[in-house]
């Protein structure tokens, strides 16, 4: 399987502007996939500068590349300042988080990411990882799963989908992406089909992997990580991300609040470096439809 087909990296010009890259630097991509990004930084590093690359899925760090400026890490990128310490680094120039799901993970019917494919309901981006979207499924109460499919799916359906689900669990399992759509599908809107089906596997996929308890590790971990002057990039996919990953940068905490100094003088950390995020191109987007909802926001350390 070639890179191209494994994960196509989306903004890849603008990711290396804004990283605005030291050829002598020490630079992190923790969320390595396909290696697309990785490979672009490798090659604006001299043989001085190195990149660390970070992936929990196997398949991945299997793919990695081979390159005396590379190092390829398993794990998840929550535990960032315990890996660099491993490897002896104690600050970097740069950090790039690319938050959306890989090609290879979508069109893998055993990892059970899409609702185009037959399969294990699985999700599970760390496959050593206890719980997948079975689990949830099978176990979480009524309650729970309307504030998973309503938080992190903005479905606007949620208590529905979810009662429905607890009523046909009872009578067999909801351990298959064939069965969740048998179940929820008269609850969806036939012109909506695809968005609010997206929606539905993007709730489940965040709770199996923490993907938003792991991002806010990330972004406060990033403090530490980076020196002075040193920029953090992160590409989201849907507005909860987006909105915690804004209001990190503009103030240094989750709420979006700025504290000041007695003198009015701004206390955050990071400094926003682009007002508004960056989006692809209607070139990429034709080029790669799957860029269409990427957010890509840079901050420096200050």
């Amino acid at each position: 399987m070639t890179e191209e087909v494994y994960h196509i990296p989306a903004l890849l010009p603008e990711v290396i502007q804004g990283l605005n890259i030291n050829p002598d630097g020490v630079y992190v991509d923790v969320t390595y996939g396909g290696g697309g990004h990785s490979r672009a930084i490798v090659e604006a590093l001299s043989p001085k500068g190195h990149l660390y690359g970070m992936d929990q899925d196997a398949d991945a760090v299997s793919r990695a590349m081979t390159d005396p400026r590379f190092t390829i890490i398993r794990g998840n990128f929550r535990f960032l300042n315990n890996f660099l310490r491993f490897h002896g680094v104690d600050n970097v120039d740069g950090i790039l988080a690319d938050l959306g799901v890989s090609f290879h993970h979508f069109d893998d019917p055993s990892r059970g990411f899409s609702f185009r494919w037959e399969g294990p309901l699985d999700m599970r981006m760390n496959q050593n990882a206890p719980t997948d979207a079975a689990k949830v499924i099978a176990e979480y109460s009524e309650e729970r799963l309307a504030d998973i499919f309503y938080l992190y799916g903005e479905l606007k359906t949620a208590r529905r989908i979810a009662s429905a689900i607890v009523k046909a669990r009872q009578t067999a399992p909801v351990d298959t992406v064939e069965r969740l759509l048998a179940v929820v599908n008269p609850l969806i809107n036939p012109r909506q089909e695809k968005k609010e089906l997206a929606q539905l596997f993007q709730a489940l996929r965040i709770e199996v992997n923490g993907e938003i308890d792991a991002l806010k590790h990330l972004l406060t971990a990033s403090l530490k990580a980076l020196k002075p002057g040193g920029r953090l990039a992160v590409i989201t996919y849907h507005s909860l991300e987006d909105r915690l990953v804004k209001n990190f940068m503009r103030g240094g905490d989750f709420t979006g609040s700025i504290q000041k100094d007695f003198y009015g003088r701004n206390l955050a950390p990071m400094k926003l470096l682009n007002s508004k995020p960056v989006t692809a191109s209607p070139e990429e987007v034709e080029r790669n439809p799957r860029s269409r909802s990427a957010k890509l926001r840079i901050a420096m350390k200050l």
